[in-house]
């Protein structure tokens, strides 16, 4: 089991429709979605960096710096994200799910642990994101189908949970995003 730094955040929606992330060690994210693109968020914060972040299939987050740095996440559900080497996870207290995630931890549910089998990969070569991509885009429009379109909001664990952000028009931001 692995022990990593969790760092806490909340997510405020402005009025211009973007969302400003507000993390407990003093890190602040202004992120946007990107239109055409529901699965890029682009993003820059107080510290000087910027990028974009992109849900690839298999709940992994490809975040690309601005200079070009390529890393990797894992959504493990709960609100929580595994960043590289899993020596990070940042948890979402502003989801339902992130408060969820937090009190059954504080409870000591065992399932809640950071295994290696929730690490997300070091690096993907062109050919195996983009086989994410599709896998992405497969069970989206499978989860779509039968159920009016909407992203539900909540924190169930599942794929679908990355198009909480959205309320299914693509024009209206909720309480959640990547990472």
């Amino acid at each position: 089991m692995i022990r990593p730094q969790e760092i806490g955040y909340a997510d405020e929606l402005l009025a211009d429709g973007t969302v400003h992330r507000s993390y407990e060690d003093g890190l602040e994210e202004w992120r946007s979605r990107t239109p055409g693109r529901p699965h890029l968020v682009r993003w820059h914060d107080n510290r000087g960096a910027a990028g974009t972040d992109e849900l690839l299939g298999n709940r992994v987050i490809k975040r690309t710096l601005a200079d070009g740095t390529v890393s990797y996440a894992r959504d493990i559900g709960y609100g929580r994200t595994v960043w590289p080497r899993g020596d990070r996870v940042t948890v979402n207290r502003s989801s339902f799910g992130g408060r969820m995630g937090v009190l059954l931890a504080g409870l000591g549910v065992a399932s809640l642990a950071i295994t290696a089998a929730h690490l997300p990969p070091l690096s993907m070569t062109a050919e195996e994101e983009e086989a994410l991509r599709r896998q992405q885009e497969q069970s989206q429009a499978s989860s779509s189908g039968g159920d009016g379109g909407g992203g539900g909001g909540g924190d169930s664990g599942g794929d679908e949970d990355w198009e909480a952000g959205w309320d299914g028009n693509d024009d209206a931001w909720t309480d959640d995003d990547f990472g």
